[in-house]
């Protein structure tokens, strides 16, 4: 298959589902974390495929990389708020362990990707 799109791209589709996750499971979080956790796992995970996205677009591969490492920053980012929410008795541990699975698994796409690209 050949790539028309970032929307083609399997490190985007991951990265949405993965964004798609963290929306439904911050649904269940308490109201008074809207403006804590919630919000800062939302755009944490919304981060990673939109500079996916944003990157592609870019003429440079320079830029393209750089915009990569920054999904990669919000993926870590991502992993720390799922870890202190699960800390903090907000986020059950299952759905812990499954958001850092899929942040691995995305991350592993996103490191692959930019080598593919350094060469």
């Amino acid at each position: 298959m050949s790539i028309q799109s970032y929307q083609d791209l399997r490190v985007w589709q991951e990265a949405m589902a993965l964004a798609e996750t963290v929306y439904r499971m911050t649904k269940r979080f308490p109201k008074d974390e809207l403006f804590g956790l919630t919000s800062q796992m939302r755009r944490a995970s919304v981060s990673i495929p939109a500079n996916i996205a944003e990157g592609y677009g870019r003429e440079s591969t320079g830029a393209y990389i750089q915009f990569l490492r920054v999904s990669q920053g919000s993926l870590k980012e991502l992993e720390t708020h799922a870890l202190l929410a699960n800390r903090v008795g907000i986020l059950a541990e299952l759905d812990m362990k499954m958001v850092l699975s899929s942040a691995e698994a995305t991350g592993k796409m996103l490191r692959a990707l930019i080598r593919s690209l350094e060469k």
